[in-house]
């Protein structure tokens, strides 16, 4: 018989906060995270803007200095964001059996930064400069090898890359692990920091980013007629997850109970999402099939909504399609319009927003959707924070490659 899973801590490092009050109170206010780009100089560049993290110090998180200076950013930010967790869980590790307690965490690109300074290094200076913590910084499974040392995590520890649905991905199998028996307790999520020359660059030459250098906090989007591409943020979102009876035992805070979890690809472009949005629909169409529950029951959807052409439109038409009349009635934000897109990370902050939205009773705005798409005309919620019940919410993540992932969470009952 499969074990109920549920959320019991939150840990969010991200452009608009740090921490899971910051974080969702400046969303619920509607405050842009997005800026010029500081990480380097961004001049040439045609995208000269970004979802930075600001304030940022992982020796606050019981790292210290000369051990900060041998890991990737991506690898700080996901140590962060689980201290973080495991605090707002108030779990005792020491009282736990560490053998089932484990972690996933996801990451698009990994330790791109590091990459970027080693061929520096290697190009300036020769392979006799080059530092011998290169590789460990380099390696993208590192998010998640890291978390388990700092943790003492000795259960499974995976690290997914399935682009911008690594995160999604992450708490999905986490779920997944949790729910077969095979762990108590998953520290589950995603991390991203890229925010760096071949990134930024790579993305502008495709076209997928927006240039609206003079606006940058206008610059996101989502379902706006005048969208005109993605803007990259930074950070990374860590759950814990944990198996009911374990975490009633304890008397833990239960956010929300994950309940369904669906995955699968399109099997049709490195970039280009299928036509029509029919995989993202079959996406959806699964974990609410492993929910076991009628689709009209979700009155909540944190969509993908990346602010490009595409991926508004097909989710939209995705939504609809799935959905039918009651697509109407769902509120449905980007949590994009202020983070920017947080590439392997995305999915793991928008399941604490989903998390902290049962827990509000508040679902946060889609900003800068203020000249509405013919075509896309579902509730966006575009007024500001409102006061919603939220009984299941519903994410979506999709990702380069045509991978798909989608979480489906409900406001937890005995």
């Amino acid at each position: 018989m499969e074990k109920r899973v549920v959320i019991t801590g939150l840990g969010a490092v991200t452009p608009v906060g740090i921490g899971k009050e910051a974080f969702y109170e400046a969303l619920l206010a509607g405050k842009s995270g997005i800026g010029p780009i500081t990480h380097f100089d961004a001049s040439e560049y045609a995208t000269r803007i970004a979802g930075e993290v600001k304030d940022f110090d992982i020796t606050q998180f019981g790292v210290e200095k000369k051990e900060a200076r041998r890991m990737d950013r991506s690898s700080a930010f996901s140590i962060a964001a689980a201290v973080m967790a495991l605090q707002d869980s108030k779990l005792d590790l020491d009282e736990e059996d560490r053998d089932r307690c484990g972690t996933i965490v996801g990451t698009g690109i990994g330790g791109i930064d590091s990459i970027h300074d080693v061929y520096v290094t290697l190009f300036d200076k020769g392979p006799n400069r080059v530092s011998p913590f290169a590789v460990p910084m380099m390696i993208a499974n590192m998010v998640s090898g890291r978390v388990s040392i700092q943790l003492g995590l000795r259960g499974p520890v995976i690290t997914t890359v399935t682009a911008c649905a690594s995160g999604t991905n992450a708490i999905g199998d986490a779920f997944r692990i949790v729910s077969r028996g095979d762990a108590d307790i998953m520290f589950a999520g995603g991390t991203e920091a890229a925010v760096s020359p071949a990134a930024v660059a790579g993305f502008a030459s495709m076209k997928a980013m927006s240039t609206r250098n003079d606006e940058p906090e206008k610059a996101s989007r989502p379902f706006d007629a005048e969208r005109d591409g993605f803007v990259m943020g930074e950070g990374a979102g860590i759950v814990v997850l944990e198996e009911l009876e374990h975490a009633k035992k304890r008397g833990a805070h239960i956010y929300a109970e994950v309940v369904g979890y669906g995955t699968n690809g399109d099997a049709y472009h490195i970039t280009a999402p299928a036509p029509g949005g029919v995989q993202a629909r079959k996406c959806m169409e699964l974990a609410i099939k492993d929910a076991g529950i009628d689709p009209a029951e979700i009155n909540y959807i944190n969509a993908h909504g990346t602010s490009t052409g595409l991926n508004d439109k097909n989710e939209t038409f995705a939504i609809k399609e799935l959905f039918g009349d009651h697509a109407k009635e769902i509120a449905v934000n980007s949590t994009k319009s202020m983070t920017g897109h947080l590439l392997g990370a995305a999915g793991a902050i928008e399941t604490i927003v989903m998390a902290m939205a049962i827990e509000t009773g508040k679902v946060h705005p889609t900003i800068n959707l203020t000249h509405p798409d013919p075509e896309l005309d579902l509730d966006y919620v575009t007024e500001g924070a409102r006061d919603l019940k939220v009984n299941y919410a519903l994410s979506n993540s999709f990702g380069f490659g045509g991978h798909n992932a989608s979480l489906l969470v409900r406001r937890y009952e005995d």
